[in-house]
């Protein structure tokens, strides 16, 4: 009786440090989510501050998402040999340091030096399901992922709110900066105080070649994808950025096959248990990002143009709140799914629910009603296929390798959202009303379309792994 007396006290105390650490991940996860959306609404401010063109401000975007690219795979691989905790801590240090270069930023190469920044700060989110599933207990694993994972989208949503805030306000892009400090800050604290310690970690040497040609490759790639349509897909500079990736990346992969320990294990993106993980993940990486941007455009475009709500940046992110909301409460209930289904089925389920609300907004978009009503739907198709899609990387991984494996997976969904932005602009940009420049209905209508089969492709693709791992679970 003594014995249960002292374990209840043990227990309690171990569930309240978890639910701290649950906390602590969540609140740097919303961070970093804020400050991939929170500079969108302000790019055409930017180019009157600086007197820039669109080419040119267009920086201060794709700095971060290349830096988010070459980052994560890396930080990963070195949170699983040095600590996951110190690796956490030291991205949101870089969190703190871009944001206030870009808060005291006279110039617009110094705003774009603090962007980048606060890109490489995107590695927190495989590095923070690595330490869940390190740390926490296996009934818990899958609640806490998801968790964590919503806050990719909660932050996407108060990015914009925050920016639209203080759009209203002032004119000054200093104030958004400022107050991704201070959130950073604040995450750190709560991080230092409540995350368990790293222990000895796997150790080993750092694949310093394999890092430079992994971001050689990549810079060419996202360079290609984000700056096509502003140098044109045929233009020498494109071509040769694309057959460089494709050069580099071939090199890369030899050189990651050759070596003893590479940095990352070639079976953690193309091997039987991690290809579907992958190919889902890029593709609801796709529908997320592209449904983020064509939303923002179709809610600011006048009514004069015969659709849109006419509506401010505020508006964008008032009309996400249903989504927000709903993609909350579906990733507390989304280890439920997981528990009784296996995350290959509950993928499928959030990515069929994403595919619905795209879907519902593709044919009736008339209506600030349809927009509210279809982020409802997205917003628990993302709560649960993210949580799920979190778990279903790492579920076959060893400890040692559980946060590179969750950064592979976070890079090829930047590489489907970075397609998704390069590929909708292109179709509004080529589709617009007879006279203008302003992208017509049929425009965004092929847009939401395409996003909508990605998602149906992404369900598909998780269908597929599941009926797969249930068939050899009874040939088993």
């Amino acid at each position: 009786m003594t014995g249960t007396t002292l374990a209840e006290p043990d227990t309690k105390r171990q569930g309240r440090r978890l639910w701290l650490t649950l906390v602590a991940l969540s609140t740097a996860g919303m961070v970093v989510s804020v400050q991939q959306t929170v500079v969108i609404p302000l790019l055409p401010r930017l180019m009157v501050t600086f007197g820039a063109s669109v080419a040119e401000v267009t920086w201060v975007f794709t700095a971060s998402l290349i830096a988010a690219a070459v980052a994560t795979p890396l930080l990963s691989r070195l949170g699983d040999m040095y600590g996951k905790k110190r690796m956490i801590l030291f991205t949101v240090s870089l969190l703190v340091l871009g944001s206030m270069v870009c808060a005291l930023s006279g110039s617009l190469p110094v705003l774009i030096a603090g962007r980048a920044l606060q890109g490489a700060s995107a590695a927190l989110i495989p590095l923070a399901i690595g330490m869940i599933k390190d740390t926490f207990p296996q009934d818990r694993v899958m609640t806490a992922i998801g968790v964590v994972s919503a806050t990719m989208g909660v932050g996407g949503s108060l990015g914009m709110i925050v920016t639209g805030l203080i759009a209203d306000r002032t004119t000054d892009h200093h104030p958004v900066f400022w107050i991704t400090v201070g959130l950073s800050v604040l995450a750190i604290v709560l991080i230092v105080l409540s995350a368990p310690g790293d222990g000895t970690g796997a150790g080993g040497r750092p694949d310093l070649i394999g890092a430079a040609l992994l971001s050689i490759w990549l810079i060419c790639l996202l360079l290609a994808i984000s700056k096509g349509n502003d140098w044109g897909w045929g233009s020498g500079i494109v071509l040769w950025l694309f057959a460089g990736a494709a050069g580099f990346c071939a090199l890369w992969v030899f050189s990651q096959l050759r070596l003893r320990a590479p940095m990352v294990r070639l079976h953690l993106l193309v091997g039987r248990q991690s290809l579907s993980a992958n190919m889902a993940s890029m593709l609801l990486g796709f529908a997320m990002f592209g449904s983020f941007t064509l939303v923002s455009g179709f809610v600011q475009t006048p009514s004069s143009a015969g659709y849109g709500f006419g509506g401010s940046v505020l508006d964008v992110g008032v009309y996400a709140l249903p989504s927000t909301v709903a993609m909350l409460f579906a990733s507390f209930t989304a280890g439920r799914f997981s528990a009784r289904l296996g995350p290959a089925y509950s993928l499928a389920i959030g990515a069929g629910l994403c595919a619905t609300g795209f879907a519902w907004f593709t044919f009736f978009n008339d209506s600030v009603l349809h927009l509210v009503g279809s982020n409802a739907v997205q917003g628990l198709g993302f709560g649960i296929g993210y949580a799920a899609l979190g778990a279903l990387a790492v579920q076959h991984v060893p400890s040692d390798q559980s946060g590179i494996a969750s950064g592979v997976n976070s890079l090829v969904r930047s590489i489907g959202g970075s397609l998704s932005g390069a590929a909708t602009s292109a179709i509004l940009s080529s589709i617009t009303i007879a006279g203008t420049s302003v992208p017509s209905r049929d425009a965004y209508v092929i847009s939401f379309g395409i996003v909508t089969a990605s998602a149906v492709g992404s369900a598909a693709v998780a269908l597929a792994a599941g009926m797969r791992a249930r068939g050899l679970s009874r040939i088993g």
